[in-house]
């Protein structure tokens, strides 16, 4: 599974494959990839290798295939709609990188589109994807409510729509994390992405400049606790953008440095290395490199957690807690998250009278010990 995730070439991984592929079940290994959303992407690496594919190795590759060209051609019409508005919009993580740095879509199955938008053009992009583009205004998270404002503070919106047969969810966000567990402050800033961004060759959709694309989807693995479904195969995005874009380590790393993400950004990186054989410097991972303590409280919780089987539960309700607590730089990073600055707060929850901060504060705390995402 590791060595069909990996994005290398099928010739540089064919002989170990077949050496390890003639010792396995190929059933117990269908429903192990099936599992972890990787059996398109066995089934490729088996046809390029010569394997004849039975029927549901075929219909893995073709079910997947299908729908993720739909999915890039439905990434196209709202780019191509919103470009008649002047709206540039950056396609995130496996969006952006199936269109225009990895464009193997049999191997790059997503659940949906992601788009990063200006602050300025948000309520107006909005409205064109209602109005214009059909979609319907709909969080999927039972915590999130359909309104636009409160959305806003949020970081972004939802929607979806049914489209040849398949539907289609579709994220417009002006924050590129917005987690609950990282903060403004600890995130690279969106309107500044989207002017460093470029356009894709034939296309209306931007991609992530190579530098602002490699941490957005470190630190959206960190967001899945690099083990939380859908898990396994997130890592393959750091593989992609490491081996087909180039990447100026030195800029990367002040970045990192600068937003005080070391930490996450480290296990992101490890991951696609150990796992993927992603080829990232070794100088690059010693810069980020937490101390022992940290770094032995994380590697607990990933061991205990399995980076396999998504569907698996990976935490405990404390120990989620505590991981993601384990992941700040700092205990200064970490106060400042569970207790924001009032600005912050009042971002956050609308709130425009200073005496209701308090409640607001308590708010916050239930927020990040209630809200939790599936563990």
């Amino acid at each position: 599974m590791c060595l069909a995730l990996a994005s290398n070439t099928p010739d540089e991984k064919k002989e170990k494959f077949l050496e390890l592929y003639n010792e396995v079940d190929d059933e117990q290994l269908y429903n192990e990839a099936k599992i972890d959303e990787v059996d398109s992407h066995v089934a490729y690496l088996m046809k390029e290798t010569g394997i004849s594919l039975d029927e549901k190795w075929n219909a893995s590759f073709d079910e997947v295939e299908k729908r993720i060209t739909n999915l890039m051609e439905e990434l196209e019409r709202v780019a191509a709609k919103l470009d008649e508005y002047n709206i540039p919009i950056v396609a995130l993580k496996n969006a952006g990188i199936t269109k225009g740095i990895y464009k193997n879509v049999a191997c790059s199955p997503m659940g949906d589109i992601d788009l990063l938008i200006e602050t300025d053009h948000f309520h107006k992009a909005h409205e064109i994807i209602m109005e214009e583009l059909g979609y319907t205004f709909k969080f999927r998270s039972e915590y999130e409510h359909e309104d636009i404002e409160e959305a806003f503070r949020g970081g972004g919106t939802e929607y979806y729509q049914d489209i040849n047969g398949y539907k289609v969810w579709l994220e417009l966000q002006w924050r590129p994390i917005a987690g609950r567990w990282i903060q403004p402050e600890n995130e690279p800033n969106g309107n500044e992405l989207v002017k460093r961004s470029y356009q894709a060759a034939g296309s209306k959709v931007r991609i992530l400049a190579p530098e602002d694309n490699l941490l957005q989807v470190a630190l959206h693995t960190t967001k899945h606790s690099y083990v939380r479904a859908p898990g396994f195969r997130l890592h393959s995005d750091v593989d992609r953008i490491v081996r087909y874009t180039d990447i100026d380590w030195d800029k990367f790393v002040k970045q990192v440095e600068e937003l005080q993400l070391k930490t996450s950004v480290y296990f992101s990186l490890c991951f696609a290395k150990n796992l993927l054989n992603t080829p990232i410097p070794e100088n690059v991972l010693d810069e980020l490199k937490p101390n022992i303590i940290r770094g032995s409280l994380i590697r607990h919780f990933i061991k205990k957690a399995d980076i396999f089987d998504q569907k698996k539960k990976k935490f405990s309700k404390i120990g989620y807690i505590l991981f993601n607590m384990s992941l700040y730089d700092s205990l200064g990073n970490l106060f400042v998250a569970i207790v924001p600055s009032p600005q912050t707060i009042k971002d956050l929850y609308g709130v425009e009278n200073s005496m209701l901060l308090p409640f607001f504060y308590i708010k916050r705390l239930s927020d990040l010990i209630i809200k939790r995402a599936k563990l």
